[in-house]
Order: C-alpha cells, then sequence, then structure tokens
C-alpha cells in the first residue's frame, strides 16, 4: 500500500519540528514522491548527511510502503 504524503510530512516533522516541507507527487500514483524540506537542523551539513537525517525520519519506510523519495533539502537563508 502507498504511503500518503501527509504521513512522510508527519513522520519529517517529528524528527525535525522546525522544517518547512512540501511534498509533491510526481506521478500521481502515491508512490514517487519530491520532498523539499529547509530545517535549520541541516545547518553545517553536507548533503548527504542532510539527506541522511530525512531518511531516518521516515524510519525504515524506503524501499517499503515508500517506493521512490526524490529530495531537496537545504537550511534556511540567512536574513
Amino acid at each position: 500500500m502507498p504511503m500518503a504524503a501527509s504521513e512522510i510530512e508527519n513522520l519529517i516533522k517529528e524528527a525535525l519540528p522546525d522544517a518547512e516541507i512540501r511534498i509533491d507527487d510526481l506521478r500521481g500514483d502515491g508512490d514517487h514522491y519530491l520532498a523539499n524540506v529547509v530545517s535549520s537542523a541541516f545547518a553545517g551539513k553536507s548533503r548527504v548527511q542532510q539527506h541522511q537525517m530525512v531518511y531516518e525520519a521516515l524510519q525504515g519506510r524506503m524501499g517499503g510502503e515508500l517506493h521512490a523519495l526524490a529530495l531537496q533539502t537545504s537550511a534556511p537563508e540567512a536574513s
């Protein structure tokens, strides 16, 4: 069963409470998503480390309930 975008967002928010998240269903099938995640927790981290933090937030659902997730991650812009 595909994973709902709202469930993905909730899991990320639990791990990264300040995150601004936008999730797009790339194919309309509930199986292929693009997540844009902006969080201060990413400051000073490499792109790989940022993505690992998001994958950890998904608690092992990648490859199972969640088939494909493209990630765009960044720290907020300094004002």
